[in-house]
């Protein structure tokens, strides 16, 4: 039987601190691709294309590391059957979908907007759970109000940073190229529409690292996937299809091999992993250091101008990000309350033999654990 899953002894600091600092390299890798796509933009290159090569490159390097882990033979590792592909390509899909709006929302508003836009996603996730049954929703529970309370806000905050600029807070330096006013409100479409992607893409976590438990062999699979998804979109997106594959400038090769290597590779790796042992919610909790880290490089090297609105939008996203999670959270410790209140009482029936029930893995329970029937409880 499972216990207080406390933690005495084993596990070293990779359990211990392990999934914080990856989810901490993930949001630096977040902020700097950021900047590597400005300046790919600057030199012409369209946002499906750097999609498409960054996936690429990413399940090239993916794959080396897995030969290298697992030498030649990786048919073990990397065979799925017909529902786990499915469940790949439906969450590839949305990864691939969300990036092309996430870079067509960078292109027309500006990073520190982009990168706030995506603590929307939390919010996002606990509406289309509930509306699809994943979340129960107790209009009697302060936790299910939190969450609900916390999903407005993050939109009214998305809304703000869109449609209400408002007056400089900092400006930029006198070269520096502010967004229209149309442009940015497209922009802040696109960029809510990313938040709805990543949402879907959260939830399907859940089922895929269910039914295919390796992160190194599943972020491989989504990076190819996700490159033939692009692929395929850039044909109906692009009129000269075969001319926007060129390269204008030498310049666009490190941008395109750093977004691949790291923002896309090692992050698909560091988060599969991280919320296989900790759950979406632990991942989710660090969204918004990416904001921070974003707003300050790009006020420092690209001279963004901040204004009122983008400030008060952020800051009301970010509040509402950390209701949603507390919410989140205080229903993890009643779900646990509960399984151990069911426990006891299990224990102490005295016919109790061979009896066996499910726990159930919610949006926040992790996927793996030490234990291979974590999931299954046996008294």
């Amino acid at each position: 039987m499972a216990g207080g899953g406390g933690g005495g002894g084993g596990g070293g600091w990779a359990e211990l601190y392990g999934p914080c600092a990856g989810m901490v390299l993930v949001q630096w890798f977040y902020a700097l691709v950021d900047m590597a796509l400005k300046a790919a933009y600057g030199m012409g290159m369209r946002p499906i294309v750097f999609i498409a090569y960054r996936q690429g490159i990413a399940a090239a390097a993916l794959l080396l590391a897995s030969l290298a882990a697992r030498g030649w033979d990786l048919r073990p590792h990397m065979a799925v059957g017909a529902r786990a592909f499915a469940l790949l390509f439906a969450a590839s899909l949305a990864c691939a979908t969300g990036q092309y709006f996430y870079f067509q929302g960078l292109q027309l508003a500006s990073p520190s907007m982009a990168r706030a836009t995506t603590n929307l996603a939390p919010g996002i996730t606990f509406a289309i759970a509930a509306v699809i049954g994943l979340e129960k929703v107790d209009l009697r529970s302060s936790r299910s109000w939190a969450k609900i309370a916390g999903t407005v806000v993050c939109l009214a905050g998305a809304i703000a940073m869109a449609f209400f600029k408002g007056p400089k807070l900092l400006s930029g330096l006198p070269f520096a190229a502010a967004a229209a006013d149309d442009d940015w409100v497209k922009g802040g479409i696109y960029l809510i529409g990313t938040a709805f992607c990543v949402s879907m893409w959260y939830i399907l976590q859940v089922p895929v690292c269910r039914s295919y438990l390796d992160p190194l062999s599943l972020a491989t699979w989504m990076s190819f996937l996700a490159t033939l998804q692009c692929a395929v979109m850039a044909f109906f997106l692009e009129s000269n299809y075969l001319e926007i594959w060129k390269l204008a400038s030498v310049w666009e090769l490190p941008c395109i091999l750093y977004a691949g290597v790291f923002a896309s590779g090692a992050n698909f790796f560091l988060q599969s992993w991280c919320i296989s042992v900790k759950g979406p919610l632990y991942s989710a909790i660090f969204t918004p250091l990416s904001a921070v880290i974003t707003t300050v490089l790009s006020t420092i090297f690209l001279h963004e101008e901040l204004h009122i609105g983008s400030i008060l939008g952020a800051t009301a996203i970010i509040i509402g990000l950390y209701v949603v999670l507390w919410g989140k959270a205080e229903d993890v410790k009643s779900e646990r309350l509960t399984m151990q209140s069911n426990n006891s009482k299990m224990i102490l029936e005295p016919e109790c033999t061979g009896v066996k029930f499910e726990c159930g893995t919610s949006l926040s329970a992790p996927l793996l654990s030490k234990n291979t029937n974590d999931n299954t409880c046996t008294c």
